[in-house]
């Protein structure tokens, strides 16, 4: 392999390729590894391509891992996590796979408080920051005494836990009766101390927000901020299909104030509600990795994988400027979102068209690089049912 420092990128969905394109433009050699079928492996910046275990074998893995860097002589490359389970064992794991990659995915320590929603949660609620309103039941006894204003939301609380076996994030409880049942299912499937039975937000993905900073030492040196009106599904969607750049500084002050406690470094989403009914933004999750759409923060200039690669080598981190009225759009999961959308009433077809004006940034769509969305078509009955998207 070249004597530059190159990049490992875990996964080859359509945010890894994100990664890989960004890194490979800038002349950083790339390594992509992913343990199923992916669109990243057809991109014209892929140039060495590992099909891995699946990150969910988490002994598996770190064996092909820590095997994988003596093979192929990639000792101080920087590994991108593409996934929670990949996070996961990152971090867990992060000592012994420090003696081979460099590592830009925090301690154990520090990540757990946000690999775990309970864990994020407790340390909002203890430190004045708002969250939906939160129940942590441990049993079924608990859960019928509790005095809960319908609807209520039943999720849990480790995603990859429930998401793998059953693809949904969350359900909507309009009663006491539909609250029984969906728990005892949700706990046939989860533990009873993974359950959360939280508040139901009103007014639905408009009101989705992120604050995506390059954290460190306690600030964001940069960062960008979205509002993420369309997703998919549209109540508890999984996967943004449309994001715009805003400036809400109250995001930035939230934020920051929950990285610092939890002595967080690196690139994040930090995932916010709006809730109509005090006009509060709610903290609703970290994700201590690349996410859906951060190629809009590429595209408006901010390279967040890029800083974090350049950091991790000891290069200066610039502070770029940001460009503003930018957006991103996953077409394959956007187009039949907005028009169901549109089927139902709930969005206007002007506004529909006036969100498509602007400048825009695909997750996957290049005339550059075309091959990753011909692969993405050819494979959208593949996701559907693989995936849930």
């Amino acid at each position: 392999m070249p004597d530059k420092i190159g990049a490992v990128i875990t996964g080859g969905d359509f945010q890894a390729l994100g990664v890989l394109r960004t890194l490979a433009k800038k002349g950083i050699p790339t390594i992509l590894l992913d343990g199923d079928h992916c669109i990243s492996k057809y991109s014209k910046y892929n140039r060495k391509f590992f099909r891995s275990p699946q990150p969910s074998d988490t002994q598996q893995y770190l064996n092909f891992l820590i095997d994988l860097a003596k093979k192929e002589k990639l000792s101080g490359w920087v590994i991108f996590p593409n996934s929670d389970a990949a996070v996961y064992i990152l971090s867990k794991y992060r000592d012994r796979l420090e003696e081979h990659y460099r590592i830009p995915t925090p301690c154990w320590e520090v990540v757990r408080k946000v690999y775990s929603k309970k864990e994020t949660y407790k340390i909002a609620e203890k430190n004045g920051i708002a969250i939906p309103k939160t129940n942590y039941p441990a049993a079924l006894e608990e859960l019928v005494k509790l005095d809960l204003r319908y609807p209520v939301v039943i999720k849990p609380s480790i995603r990859d836990h429930f998401y793998s076996k059953v693809k949904t994030k969350a359900f909507k409880i309009n009663n006491k009766k539909e609250l029984v049942k969906t728990y005892q299912w949700v706990c046939s499937i989860i533990d009873p101390s993974e359950v959360l039975v939280q508040d139901f937000i009103p007014g639905g993905a408009k009101n989705l927000y992120s604050f995506c900073p390059f954290f460190e030492n306690g600030k964001a040196i940069t960062s960008v901020m979205a509002r993420r009106p369309r997703q998919h599904p549209m109540e508890f969607g999984h996967a943004s299909t449309f994001a715009e750049l805003v400036d809400i500084p109250e995001l930035q002050q939230i934020a920051e104030k929950f990285l610092r406690l939890i002595n967080y470094f690196g690139i994040a989403e930090v995932e916010f509600m709006l809730d109509p009914r005090d006009n509060h933004y709610k903290l609703l999750e970290v994700n201590p990795r690349v996410w859906g759409w951060h190629t809009l923060a590429v595209a408006a200039g901010v390279d967040l994988p890029f800083l974090l690669y350049q950091h991790m080598i000891g290069e200066k981190v610039e502070t770029p400027s940001i460009l503003r009225d930018t957006a991103w759009v996953r077409l394959i999961t956007d187009i039949p979102i907005a028009f169901t959308e549109i089927i139902r009433g709930n969005l206007k077809i002007a506004d529909y068209i006036a969100s498509m004006k602007k400048k825009k940034e695909f997750a996957v769509l290049s005339l550059d690089d075309p091959l990753p969305f011909v692969a993405e078509i050819a494979m959208i009955p593949y996701l559907w049912k693989k995936r849930g998207y």
